[in-house]
């Protein structure tokens, strides 16, 4: 028997315990290319443990909801940031860490035009756009050594919109 989980509007503050949302919110902090572009200068906070940020180009197959989600994993060396090249709104899972292993899941989806950066150590659903294409830029660590942990539960979780 799977568990429910609830897609929920994604907002900077219920996502702080996990990461950052990346958005064009408020005044641009800068006006630049005389006068024509507002700058919202360094929104995410890239952390990596040795090694270099590297930008990737991932391409991922839409899903469709009810998702059934049977894997979480995390990056215990680097954050790792999802830059959508469409306006297409993604899903985002995540859980807290309970001593080395993911807590109950909670499910956000984003609005167009909304980017994520995963704390380094986030437990995090893969990539889920839920309309194609899922074209993405990512920027993670690029580097010697391990820097991927899954973890399988026992008990999938079903996750859709309320109602």
């Amino acid at each position: 028997m799977s568990q429910q989980i609830a897609i929920q509007p994604i907002s900077a503050q219920a996502f702080a315990p996990f990461g950052e949302v990346i958005e064009v919110a408020g005044e641009p902090d800068k006006i630049i290319n005389q006068g024509q572009c507002g700058r919202y200068h360094d929104r995410a906070s890239l952390d990596f443990i040795e090694g270099r940020a590297g930008v990737s180009l991932f391409n991922a197959n839409p899903r469709s909801l009810p998702y059934t989600l049977e894997l979480v994993e995390r990056h215990p060396e680097g954050s790792q940031l999802f830059i959508p090249m469409t306006e297409h709104p993604f899903l985002v899972i995540v859980a807290k860490d309970e001593l080395g292993t993911p807590g109950r899941p909670l499910a956000f989806e984003t609005k167009a035009g909304q980017a994520i950066n995963f704390h380094r150590g986030t437990w995090h659903g893969v990539l889920t756009p839920l309309l194609a294409p899922g074209l993405f830029a990512v920027v993670d660590r690029i580097g010697e050594g391990a820097n991927l942990e899954e973890h399988w539960f026992d008990t999938p979780f079903v996750v859709a919109r309320p109602g």
